[in-house]
């Protein structure tokens, strides 16, 4: 390729580089380029760059749904039931400090060496879009599911009951961190944390949770709730 014809197709793909990044407001370097720590622009990583722009909107997946793919998905790290069952545990995956931002990798299966996060994402939020974190003992986890259940949703809320798991203590402290809640129960819809027990009742007092509820996909089985 010639000289001048190199610094065309670099301007046009320095162009189109510019126009998604102000139609889409930002994109995720891609993975290949972060973990090669590269920092320079040349032709080969603008391309990256473009062909990583026309994914979509490339809004980072945040750590969460690593978290929720790793209780919810039968043979991960759950059976859909709240026990680890045939999947397994966080306490396996080496050198896991709870306390420090994860990979989202950390989360994944083990034997998967690649896991498209994007799509976890929207696949957790169709298939669990209701998630609660519970305890089997505490009676504010029970005033949850119970508050939930009168709702009658399709699909119905997948709930964890941590303290039948093995690696309770690590779920807790990931909880923690990632939603500064540190008690039980801990409801998620379509991955954002809408808290305990209380805020449950004030959101269904308000008549603010059915919306929610129906925003997040979710179908209000029972008429009489307002």
């Amino acid at each position: 390729m010639s000289f001048p014809r190199r610094n065309r197709l670099i301007l046009f793909l320095l162009f189109l580089v510019g126009f998604v990044w102000y139609s889409h407001g930002s994109f995720e370097l891609p993975e290949n380029l972060k973990d090669s720590g590269v920092s320079g622009i040349n032709r080969a990583n603008i391309v990256e760059l473009v062909k990583g722009g026309f994914r979509g909107n490339q809004k980072p997946v945040d750590e969460v749904f690593g978290l929720l793919y790793f209780v919810t998905q039968p043979g991960v790290g759950g059976d859909g039931d709240g026990e680890v069952g045939p999947g397994q545990s966080l306490n396996d995956v080496v050198g896991l400090d709870p306390m420090v931002p994860l990979k989202l990798d950390a989360y994944a299966s083990v034997g998967k060496e690649k896991v498209d996060w994007r799509k976890v994402r929207d696949d957790v939020n169709k298939e669990s879009p209701i998630v609660v974190f519970s305890k089997t003992y505490c009676p504010y986890s029970r005033a949850a599911k119970e508050l939930l259940e009168s709702y009658q949703l399709q699909p119905p809320p997948r709930v964890i009951e941590v303290d039948l798991r093995d690696d309770s203590a690590i779920i807790k402290a990931l909880l923690t961190r990632l939603t500064t809640q540190s008690t039980f129960p801990n409801t998620f819809i379509k991955g954002k944390s809408i808290g305990g027990s209380s805020d449950l009742r004030t959101l269904h007092e308000s008549k603010k949770l059915k919306k929610m509820l129906e925003d997040a996909g979710v179908t209000v089985g029972n008429s009489k709730i307002d």
